[in-house]
């Protein structure tokens, strides 16, 4: 475990792999933590790239710098956040690989940054980056009823619920989410300590609610989140990864974000495979990161 001052955060985060090796940063998503790349941080290593793995805001042993500092959820937040990490570090250029908030962090940056990525990885929905001046158009049933954890985040009794329970919470989105995962108690428990973090309550609460404009952003990411309003596309090389049995986003017969994608682009579902994809599939997800280029060593 190493950390270190970035923007408005001291990040803690893994690093596997040479010190010298064409770095990858790999971003989880909630409700999970860094352990979900463990197996794909070993492979990645032994084909000699550096992984850096960091713990989000409101996870692990990231801490906010000062009191102060609205404990924002809110997607230029996160994609801010990426960007300082970097730049704390050093790094011209890496590949962005994640899912979940993981994915929409990685998705800002080679959007609004792409001269500092040589290659994206994004699972789930691959142009991850909030609408959220259209947060209020109702999507179909089917869709609605999947984000009834947003729903319950939104009010003052969702706090107190993740709160008090934030454990058997987190739980049972990983049942639902990844249907077909079979993962055991020791697994869950080793994550879990991560939401322990005093700020993961708030943290998550308000990216709940500010994606669907009921709160307002933290007014230092205000040109990132009009930056993003824009839609900007993504012109670095990119792979999509799906899960066919995503519990919370599964994969549309038509691909309706590829059109925000100008560089070249695949995308791959793979059945057997929910929503953890780099923990449920950690094969698959390496092999992405290595098929898009690096920076040389």
């Amino acid at each position: 475990m190493k950390s270190i001052t970035a923007g408005v955060l001291d990040i803690a985060y893994l690093e596997v792999g040479p010190a010298g090796g064409a770095p990858v940063v790999l971003l989880h998503g909630f409700p999970y933590d860094v352990q979900a790349y463990d197996t794909v941080a070993a492979r990645l290593a032994s084909a000699g790239r550096r992984c850096l793995i960091p713990y989000l805001r409101g996870y692990g042993a990231t801490r906010f710098l000062a009191p102060q500092t609205l404990r924002s959820g809110e997607q230029a937040a996160l994609g801010a956040d990426l960007l300082a990490f970097l730049d704390a570090l050093n790094i011209e250029r890496a590949v962005l690989a994640g899912y979940d908030w993981g994915g929409r962090a990685a998705c800002i940056v080679a959007a609004l940054w792409p001269e500092r990525v040589t290659g994206l990885v994004s699972c789930g929905i691959g142009y991850n980056i909030q609408n959220i001046a259209n947060a209020g158009t109702p999507a179909v049933p089917e869709t609605e009823h999947r984000l009834w954890y947003q729903y319950y985040l939104h009010g003052q009794r969702g706090h107190a619920g993740l709160t008090a329970n934030r454990e058997s919470f987190c739980r049972l989105l990983w049942q639902m989410w990844s249907p077909t995962w079979t993962f055991d108690e020791p697994t869950f428990d080793q994550t879990a300590t991560s939401f322990a973090n005093s700020d993961f309550v708030d943290v998550v609460t308000h990216s709940y609610r500010h994606r669907f404009a009921l709160v307002d952003g933290d007014p230092a990411y205000q040109h990132i989140e009009n930056r993003l309003a824009a839609k900007p596309l993504i012109s670095v090389p990119t792979v999509v990864l799906e899960g066919a049995d995503d519990g919370v986003n599964p994969p549309k017969s038509v691909d309706v974000g590829a059109r925000q994608f100008t560089g070249p682009y695949r995308r791959q579902i793979v059945s057997g495979i929910g929503h953890n994809f780099p923990q449920e599939s950690p094969d698959i997800f390496a092999e992405a990161v290595l098929s898009l280029p690096s920076s040389p060593v």
